[in-house]
């Protein structure tokens, strides 16, 4: 894929100088976290991750040796499983015979439109009414790219239970969910990426709920404990965290295993592993101001950890309406807000990190309100397959991998 780098000077150009100056500031740090051979780990949220193409260069990323691990939500493993993005038809449900109490809100039924050798693919492993499929298609409706499987037919469906049987190999084998769903999932997902480069990749404990069944089989492959455990550390043997776009984020500023803003004194105490974010750098590119102002004033009166020392609401004395990962990341001496678009940031890092570091992407997202990014969405829908069953079960049949 050509990278345009016309647009991408474009896009840093526009930016606020401050924003400007705080891209500018994030690059510095994350090469020369990468020259000196240490590690940059992403936390990411559910879908402008994906609709905005960013899971898929993370996982160029991760290809190329730039990103070491990545926790996410149970939503983009179920869009990931079945491709990232698909193109679906949708129609008012109640013409073909649903009631109204069997569909969303919207009243519409979707279905996935599939090549003829994805459906014989799916229908060794399912019975799809092809009728169902073909009386939607000839509906009067609209066709849209969105986030893969979740609510349409087929996908969604094979989706749910695929995870039923991911879940049934990772008990089996002593894994998180995760690994076993890598094996089979597309190169270019963080799924896949993550298991091709034994980097990891698993979701936090926040963002289990979402895209179905799948939520509940990852939650069931592994325990809360093992989960958490796993995901400290990941965050501690990070340099860098980057957050992207995401509304949850217990597991680093108050998580269980974490001593400077979380309660991992206690842990620490009982002999369990733990790490700090003192010395961390980490970066959150977020669209809410009120991160900047928290940011801002604690820089400028120390008066977040004040009120946390006096036991006073952080609301009312800062006047801003405060997220419980605000306090902690504004706390932390290496923060840096970006306060701005996932779909711009994520293309400028990648681009400026890669070129200094000398090396070649062979994919780039650009924000979907362009003409590229909207190339870049029908890139992904043809090119980023839905989770390939056999190869996932082949690959726990031949090697019983234990271990990740």
């Amino acid at each position: 894929m050509e990278i345009k780098t016309e647009l991408l000077n474009k896009l840093y150009n526009g930016l606020k100088p401050e924003t400007r100056e705080r891209v500018d500031l994030a690059v510095n740090e994350m090469v020369k976290i990468k020259e000196k051979g240490e590690k940059i780990v992403v936390v990411t949220g559910s879908g402008p991750n994906i609709h905005e193409g960013v899971s898929t260069l993370i996982a160029e990323l991760i290809h190329k040796g730039i990103i070491d691990g990545v926790t996410t939500s149970a939503a983009v493993v179920s869009h990931e499983l079945s491709g990232s993005l698909d193109k679906v038809h949708r129609v008012n449900g109640t013409a073909l015979g649903f009631s109204k109490d069997q569909l969303p809100i919207d009243g519409l039924f979707e279905v996935t439109i599939l090549a003829e050798d994805e459906l014989k693919t799916l229908e060794k492993e399912m019975i799809i009414d092809r009728q169902l499929m073909q009386r939607a298609l000839s509906l009067d409706g609209n066709t849209i790219i969105k986030a893969a499987g979740n609510m349409a037919y087929p996908l969604g469906l094979r989706t749910e239970r695929l995870a039923r049987e991911i879940e049934t190999v990772a008990r089996a084998n002593g894994l998180p969910f995760e690994v076993v769903a890598g094996a089979g999932a597309d190169p270019r997902t963080l799924l896949g990426a993550g298991y091709r480069n034994n980097v990891p990749v698993l979701v936090s404990v926040p963002q289990l709920v979402g895209g179905g069944a799948v939520g509940m089989a990852l939650a069931d492959s592994i325990s809360i404990t093992e989960r958490c455990t796993r995901i400290a550390h990941m965050l501690g043997s990070a340099t860098m965290i980057i957050e992207s776009a995401v509304a949850l984020t217990q597991e680093i500023h108050d998580g269980p295993f974490e001593r400077f803003t979380g309660h991992g004194l206690w842990a620490d105490w009982q002999g369990y592993y733990t790490f700090s974010l003192a010395d961390k750098k980490l970066l959150r590119i977020d669209l809410d101001p009120n991160l900047e102002k928290a940011w801002q004033q604690q820089r400028e009166s120390n008066i977040v950890q004040e009120a946390i020392a006096k036991g006073l609401p952080k609301t009312k004395l800062t006047g801003v309406p405060f997220r419980m990962e605000m306090s902690g990341f504004a706390r932390l001496p290496g923060s840096i807000p970006v306060i701005a678009d996932i779909g711009t940031i994520w293309p400028l890092l990648a681009w400026q990190v890669s070129t200094r570091l000398g090396v070649q992407l062979d994919f780039m997202s650009y924000p979907q309100s362009t003409a590229e990014g909207q190339e870049v969405r029908e890139w992904i829908v043809r090119e980023v397959k839905f989770a390939d069953r056999e190869k996932m079960l082949a690959a726990f049949r031949s090697t019983g991998r234990m271990t990740d």
